[in-house]
């Protein structure tokens, strides 16, 4: 019998997968009816910062593009596809699909120092979340994401995103990451402008894939410049980064933060891959010699149920993920006092499953 190869078992099960999930004319009217009640629904969307360039399209989803720009400002505002034939593929998917169902509404664009005073106001006394994505990311998708992850963790009146020009093309994997060391210095004077509005120790980070080694980076510059920021809690989830690079920067980039939390599992495939493809372990995988990290607090998540098809998605898609955050971002406990974290090593734990 002839067996059907991985790769292309893959493509099976996506077609199959968007098959499913694509409308069919005897569900039109449910769609219509489903989209209006979406329109009704409360706001939903991120505060955003972008050094995207405008595409000149009407069309929300379109607006920004993939080349690079000068800072750019606003609001991203989503709205959820409540198809009933959607909800049953997520029930029966081994995955779950909640950014899926999320949709680009409009974009209420700003200027940047209007939309930080507002930002600013809006946070009030919590500490502010300022967030950057990962590769094969167009506006439109990290959009969604975004929004996603500000739910699941709890962050909302205090999120910002950071969107650098990724072109949302997973075969340009090297055209991205030439354009996230582009836009490093531009992460950094963002965080250098958040601090001077918020505060020394205020300032919070989170990255996530190719976006956490931006943060690493910008981190690096702002050392370099020796301009005295002092920032809260950084967060690099499922950073795709070299591991022994990360080493080495470390000393450099550890006095400019409260703490540093990494958090990895052994069941990432993107990061798989990425290891292959640059010949060195990704700071995201589990299982490197993480106790050579002085001051660096690990969370292994492999001990978690898998619920996106790459397993590098779970800071949108676990609920135990988005509370172990909410824990550190909204009430400031590190590792040892925070729920459902089991010490496996001097600076190293894994995080169960809710009970």
């Amino acid at each position: 019998m002839t067996t059907c190869p991985s790769g292309l078992r893959f493509l099976v099960l996506a077609a199959a997968l968007s098959a499913a999930l694509w409308p069919s004319p005897a569900v039109r009217a449910e769609t219509v009816a489903a989209e209006a009640v979406a329109e009704a629904a409360a706001p939903r969307g991120v505060p955003y910062l972008t050094i995207r360039n405008r595409t000149g399209l009407g069309d929300p989803r379109k607006f920004y593009g993939d080349e690079r720009s000068d800072l750019k400002a606003g609001w991203c505002d989503i709205g959820e596809r409540r198809l009933p034939m959607l909800s049953s593929v997520a029930e029966a998917a081994p995955f779950y699909i909640p950014e899926e169902i999320l949709r680009v509404d409009g974009i209420r664009e700003s200027a940047p120092a209007a939309l930080l005073d507002a930002f600013e106001t809006g946070v009030e006394d919590a500490a502010p979340v300022l967030f950057t994505h990962g590769f094969y990311i167009d506006f439109e998708k990290g959009c969604r994401r975004a929004t996603a992850l500000q739910e699941n963790a709890g962050l909302m009146g205090q999120f910002l995103w950071f969107s650098w020009p990724s072109n949302g093309d997973a075969l340009n994997y090297t055209h991205d990451e030439a354009d996230l060391y582009w836009s490093v210095p531009n992460l950094a004077d963002t965080i250098s402008e958040l601090e001077g509005r918020f505060g020394p120790g205020r300032v919070n980070m989170a990255g996530h894939s190719l976006g956490a080694r931006g943060v690493a980076l910008a981190l690096a510059e702002l050392a370099s410049r020796n301009s005295g920021e002092q920032l809260g809690e950084v967060v690099l989830l499922a950073p795709d980064m070299d591991f022994g690079i990360f080493e080495r920067l470390l000393p450099r980039i550890r006095p400019l933060a409260t703490s540093i939390t990494v958090y990895v599992t052994e069941r990432d495939w993107p990061l798989a891959l990425s290891a292959q493809l640059h010949g060195y372990p990704r700071l995201g995988e589990a299982g490197n010699p993480v106790e050579a990290l002085d001051g660096v607090e690990v969370i292994d998540l492999s001990d978690l149920q898998v619920r996106s098809s790459s397993g590098h998605l779970y800071h949108i898609y676990n609920p135990e993920v988005g509370d172990d955050l909410a824990q550190l971002f909204k009430d400031g406990l590190h590792a040892a006092e925070r729920r459902n974290l089991v010490q496996d090593g001097p600076n190293l734990w894994r995080l169960q499953p809710a009970q």
